[in-house]
């Protein structure tokens, strides 16, 4: 998805000459030439994350459109209050791009791990939040959004689902049906998920945009649904209180796959994460056939 975050940006730059990127000492090599033809368009802070924030709230009142990319825990965990305050209370127009969430820099420790990223941006009011599954829909989501007058945050990943969905912004996608179990999948889970939903007929709904959270995608589903899977590839999320709010009064049943609420503390690859906290096909089938096993 870094990759193509670059080649997006480059095209809308190009295109768009009331866009400006703005780097925090990340991703500078990537847009090299940008920065050297065009310095008025491409600018490269360094490790200022508050500062950054700030300056790009300026950027934007005085009609410019920002774009800003550093790692996850640099720019949520450190300039939080300037993202709150200058962009959210303002209602601002600005693009924040983030790598490295949650533990994709696993190898660098719990210093660079961010899980965390998605809980903070829901807490200010105005953000928008997409996760795109693949640099396909990040690159139509990015296209879809960045120019609307609020605050978004883009989560990029390593992880990348196989499959392409036709993505909208602020819109779900229903990928399966065939039961009143319902999986609740965000960004780039799918690729242990998928399967398992077709087989097992399991309703499967998608989401690559996490606020606005699409409620109304649950009055499509064919088959009354009481009983949800929820899988986010961060710390668990406020999913389950939309879902709780959509189906006020009703008796429900939830279940999360998400990254447990805890330090990281080993090192090794994302994949040796994964596994050891259970965030893979093996464990998703073992949770999908106890649930049908308490239905029985």
């Amino acid at each position: 998805m870094r990759k193509q975050f670059t080649e997006t940006t480059k095209k809308i730059l190009k295109n768009d000459k009331n866009t400006l990127l703005i780097l925090g000492d990340i991703g500078v090599y990537g847009f090299k030439d940008v920065i050297e033809k065009k310095p008025s368009r491409a600018i490269n802070i360094g490790i200022l994350e508050q500062s950054t924030i700030s300056f790009a709230a300026g950027i934007s009142k005085a009609g410019m459109i920002p774009i800003v990319h550093t790692i996850a825990t640099f720019m949520i965990d450190r300039a939080f209050e300037q993202l709150k305050i200058d962009f959210g209370y303002q209602n601002l127009n600005g693009n924040f791009i983030s790598v490295g969430a949650s533990y994709d820099y696993a190898a660098l420790g719990c210093t660079h791990h961010c899980p965390e990223d998605i809980n903070l941006m829901s807490n200010i009011p105005n953000m928008n939040i997409i996760v795109p599954g693949n640099s396909e829909e990040f690159d139509t989501l990015f296209n879809q959004a960045y120019k609307k007058n609020s605050p978004k945050y883009f989560r990029l990943s390593s992880d990348e689902n196989n499959i392409t969905n036709k993505t909208t912004f602020g819109k779900a996608n229903i990928l399966n049906q065939g039961s009143d179990i319902t999986v609740i999948a965000v960004g780039p889970v799918l690729n242990f998920v998928l399967d398992e939903c077709i087989k097992k007929k399991l309703n499967l709904v998608y989401f690559t945009t996490v606020r606005p959270f699409d409620s109304k995608i649950f009055d499509k589903l064919k088959n009354q649904t009481d009983k949800f899977i929820i899988v986010e590839p961060y710390y668990l999320s406020s999913i389950g209180s939309e879902i709780l709010k959509k189906y006020n009064k009703k008796k429900i049943k939830i279940k999360n796959i998400s990254v447990p609420f805890k330090f990281l503390t080993n090192y090794g690859t994302k994949s040796m994460h994964h596994n050891k906290l259970g965030f893979n096909k093996d464990s998703f089938s073992r949770e999908i056939k106890r649930m049908i096993k308490e239905n029985d």
